[in-house]
């Protein structure tokens, strides 16, 4: 599915669904002699696999001693409920990933400002806004990184299967939440065909709840179907679910779409909307950004 200059958006560029072909042959085994003080050299790395636009994580890692930068140059939300109105901005949500080895990465993830705004029926505008809290994760990939991988079950070829655990520290501003916060995020891949393929996730959450001063539990549950279209443009379509262990939350699911276009092996823009299926999600979502890799 490769080109000389672009990768066609399939799950090995979109999603990480894909086991992406490395781009020149080199035994998986040998790659693990690569460190981040001892980079992948440009000709073994992998294909470009990001954890964005989507929601459900990619499976696949950072090539060791290699950067990957992914940034939304702006999400909003917007909801409405009973007169009530409330909206989000976050600019420059960012995660600079870091390849430690050829099978783990290091994340850095926060965003530049974030204004909230809510709007009682029949009331005033409420603002806050600042820097966000950090969150701060690691990537494991258990196989299927690359094609060949001899980590892969018997059966399972092609599939890659990743752990991901992350911990959130606060940063005092007016929108945090003031209480470390952490989980774990399991992303799964599974190839549908030359040009299709399908992520699964599955992440559980422990979030502050200040109402009964105590953790709640969250099972965040993702499905996505990523596709080429036409040459470096590819497209993706994804259910997300979230279950609160709090008794008095409601189930909140969301639908998202979204269309990516590579410039190159290491660039790759992106554009999508998120809308809301269930009363307790947000009505309409929109993000656009890109992700770079050196």
């Amino acid at each position: 599915m490769k080109t000389p200059y672009y990768c066609p958006v399939t799950l090995a560029c979109l999603l990480g669904s894909l086991a992406p072909a490395a781009l020149a042959e080199a035994p998986p085994a040998a790659k693990d002699a690569f460190t981040l003080t001892n980079p992948t050299p440009r000709e073994f790395m992998r294909e470009l696999s990001a954890d964005r636009p989507d929601t459900t994580e990619s499976a696949i890692t950072v090539d060791a001693g290699h950067v990957q930068i992914e940034l939304s140059f702006i999400d909003y939300s917007r909801e409405r409920e009973n007169g009530d109105r409330a909206d989000a901005r976050a600019f420059f949500d960012t995660n600079i990933k870091l390849g430690l080895t050829n099978h783990i990465d290091l994340q850095f993830v926060f965003a530049a400002h974030v204004i909230e705004r809510f709007r009682p029926e029949g009331g005033t505008t409420e603002t806050r806004e600042g820097f966000p809290d950090v969150t701060l994760r690691l990537k494991v990939n258990l196989w299927g990184n690359d094609d060949g991988d001899p980590r892969t079950p018997q059966g399972l070829e092609g599939t890659a299967l990743a752990i991901m655990p992350f911990i959130t520290i606060p940063t005092g501003s007016e929108i945090s939440s003031d209480h470390v916060e952490g989980g774990i995020i399991i992303p799964f891949s599974i190839p549908l065909g030359d040009a299709v393929g399908l992520g699964l996730m599955a992440e559980i959450d422990f979030v502050y709840d200040d109402s009964d001063d105590h953790y709640d539990v969250e099972f965040v549950h993702t499905a996505v179907i990523g596709f080429d279209v036409v040459g470096p443009v590819g497209a993706y379509l994804e259910y997300v679910g979230v279950v609160s262990s709090d008794g008095d939350a409601s189930y909140v699911a969301f639908a998202s779409a979204g269309v990516t276009l590579a410039l190159s092996e290491d660039i790759l823009l992106d554009i999508g909307i998120r809308a809301g299926l269930s009363d307790a999600a947000e009505d309409f979502g929109f993000f656009t950004g890109m992700t770079l890799r050196f």
